[in-house]
């Protein structure tokens, strides 16, 4: 009777071990710095599909993406990583991938083609040395116009510009009707994000590849260029009092009121419009650029894996990479998030005009433009970043912030 008890209570010890054993093995702490509305519903969908797979899903949201990468980075550092963490597709993780932070995520890389569904620029920014060290989980394109239908009805706007002309143009009504033309929100990475997007938009794609790309001065030095600087700073004017220092998604929150006409900012932004359940090409209108053939900027968000010897832990970031990247996954996550998915496989029908708008741009390979962290490394950019801050606020010329943007981009 003994015996039969303590072979019993064993038995049940034993199950409860292998449980909390599994347990462990599937639990990831990720670390991300989603938090609005929107994001908030997007992640959730990562997690749900994690779940599903079995895991068990710690989320840490940290507000503020340099925050965010900061609070990951120490962590690594201190010898206590979390599971994942969430960086931009750019160059923000290469000097932990130098250092030998990170796990690479090669097995499931090549158990799902990446190097045959996954877009070059893309490919560029997340394979280092020849492995994979970050799981891409979307493609975001941050120099999308959102607009109000209804302030531009207002406004008597009866199409979508095509041209920076018409923009201003448009713009001007606005004003005329008594409605804020720009939802703009005043921190230095907007800053930068909206002056990215004239450089693609009233620039050019070539101006925009010389400028990042190939550091060329005299580009920098052009009427071109000079131009790109004057129509960013002619957007002050159609900003409201209240812009300096405004989050993105309070900005949002003005178009998606009807009390501003237009916003200029990436794809995300289209989760708080969902969220305020509001439905494109109803309520509100998207258009990536001017004209059929605008330049798309591909940007997005990617998860790296500090380095563990711990097998729970490899195995645990293994089957985030592969949850994560999943096609019902990457479907639930990207509606929720304004992107559109990294892959080019998946079934598209449920996402909406925008999205489809995306998708299609991104069959069009000439189209296709890095986003300039790609391509400048953090410090460089966060130079220019301070440059165009700078002068967006100042009473700075364009000739002179042209010169200080040549000084920097030099390195």
């Amino acid at each position: 009777m003994i015996r039969t008890t303590s072979l019993a209570i064993g038995a049940s010890l034993a199950i409860l071990a292998a449980g909390a054993a599994h347990a462990q093995a599937n639990r990831a702490e990720v670390i991300h710095w989603w938090t609005s509305g929107g994001e908030s519903a997007a992640v959730q969908e990562l997690a749900n599909g994690y779940k599903a797979a079995g895991g068990t899903w710690v989320d840490n949201a940290i507000a503020g993406g340099e925050a965010a990468r900061a609070a990951a980075i120490n962590r690594i550092v201190g010898g206590n990583p979390s599971t994942a963490a969430q960086f931009n597709t750019s160059q923000q993780f290469l000097d932990i991938v130098k250092g030998g932070m990170l796990n690479n995520v090669d097995d499931v890389a090549r158990k799902n083609d990446w190097e045959k569904i996954l877009p070059a620029s893309i490919l560029k920014a997340i394979k280092i040395d020849g492995h994979f060290y970050a799981v891409p989980v979307n493609i975001h394109m941050p120099a999308w116009f959102w607009y109000s239908k209804s302030a531009f009805e207002k406004a008597g706007i009866k199409a979508e510009p095509q041209t920076p002309d018409e923009f201003f143009a448009a713009l001007d009504k606005l004003k005329a009707a008594g409605i804020t033309p720009l939802a703009f929100g005043g921190q230095p990475w907007q800053e930068k994000l909206v002056f990215d997007a004239l450089l693609a938009h009233v620039g050019g794609p070539d101006l925009y590849l010389k400028v990042y790309r190939d550091r060329d001065a005299k580009a920098i030095a052009s009427p071109a260029f000079k131009n790109v600087l004057t129509s960013f700073k002619r957007l002050k004017g159609y900003t409201d009092a209240g812009a300096p220092n405004r989050n993105w998604n309070d900005a949002t929150s003005m178009v998606i009121s009807g009390k501003a006409g237009v916003q200029i900012m990436g794809d995300w932004a289209k989760g708080e419009f969902q969220a305020a359940r509001q439905t494109a090409g109803k309520e509100f209108g998207c258009f990536p650029g001017f004209g059929p053939k605008s330049p798309y900027i591909i940007d997005g968000d990617v998860f790296v894996f500090p380095k563990t010897t711990d097998a729970a832990a490899i195995k645990s970031q293994q089957l985030l990479a592969t949850v994560m990247t999943a096609p019902a996954t990457q479907v639930a996550f990207n509606n929720k998030k304004g992107s559109i998915p990294i892959r080019t496989d998946v079934d598209a029908k449920s996402m909406d005009v925008c999205a489809q708008t995306g998708l299609q741009a991104m069959k069009d390979t000439a189209r296709q433009l890095p986003n300039s962290a790609m391509l400048v490394p953090p410090d460089v950019g966060g130079e220019v970043q301070d440059i165009v801050t700078k002068y967006w606020n100042t009473n700075q010329s364009a000739d002179d912030a042209a010169k200080a943007i040549s000084a920097a981009i030099k390195g």
